[in-house]
C-alpha cells in the first residue's frame, strides 16, 4: 500500500489503468488528456512509449496545480511495425490477423511527475506475447464485441475474450494490460 501526502493523478481515460492503479491501495484522481498519439516513421518503440507518455504529462501538469501526474502509453509492435489502435473494425481485423499465430512485442512507457519538487521518472517496460491460431470467425465475433477498438494491437489480454487468443505471454503481465505495476510501484516510491 502507498501512503502519501500529495495529491495523486492519473492522466488517462483508461479504466485498465485505474483498476492497475487501485490494487496498489493508491488513491489518486483520474482525468484524461486529448493528445493526437503519432506514431514517427523510423522511432524505435521505447522512444515513442516513453515520447507519448512524456507528452501526455506535460499536458496533465497544465491541468493541475500541485500534485503527482501519473501518465503512460501503451503500443504493440509485431516484426518492427508499431501498431496502436485500430481506425475501424477493417483494420482491428486486419491487426488480429497479423497477430494470429505469431509472438508480439508489447511496450508501455510511463511518466511519473512531481509538480511540486520538480522530480520525474521516466521508464518503460517490454512484454513478448505469443497468440494462437485465430480462426476467421473468433476474431469476426470479437471484433463485434466493440472491445478491440480501444486498445492497442486490437486486443485485451483481461476481462473479455481477447484473453483466449494468448498462448504464451514472456515479460510482465501488467504491461499488457497497460501498465507495468511492480516498475510502477517502485517508481512511485522514488518519487513519493
Amino acid at each position: 500500500m502507498i501512503e502519501s501526502n500529495f495529491n495523486i493523478y492519473l492522466a488517462s481515460k483508461s479504466p485498465r489503468r485505474r483498476k492497475l492503479l487501485k490494487q496498489l491501495g493508491l488513491k489518486f484522481k483520474s482525468f484524461s488528456v486529448d493528445l493526437d498519439e503519432e506514431i514517427l516513421d523510423g522511432e524505435h518503440p521505447v522512444q515513442t512509449v516513453r515520447r507519448l507518455a512524456l507528452h501526455k504529462a506535460e499536458l496533465a501538469l497544465k491541468k493541475i496545480k500541485k500534485g503527482i501526474v501519473i501518465t503512460a502509453d501503451t503500443i504493440v509492435v509485431q516484426n518492427r511495425e508499431i501498431i496502436g489502435k485500430p481506425k475501424n473494425r477493417k483494420d482491428a481485423f486486419a491487426i488480429l490477423s497479423k497477430l494470429s499465430n505469431k509472438t508480439h512485442e508489447v511496450y508501455t512507457g510511463f511518466v511519473i511527475v512531481n509538480s511540486i519538487t520538480g522530480k520525474r521518472i521516466i521508464s518503460h517496460e517490454k512484454t513478448f506475447v505469443t497468440f494462437k491460431k485465430l480462426s476467421y470467425r473468433e476474431i469476426i465475433d470479437y471484433i463485434r464485441t466493440g472491445s478491440p477498438m480501444d486498445k492497442a494491437g486490437a486486443y485485451g489480454i483481461q476481462d473479455d475474450f481477447g484473453a483466449v487468443f494468448v498462448k504464451k505471454i514472456n515479460g510482465c503481465y501488467y504491461n499488457v494490460v497497460g501498465l507495468p505495476l511492480a516498475k510502477l510501484y517502485k517508481s512511485l516510491m522514488e518519487i513519493l
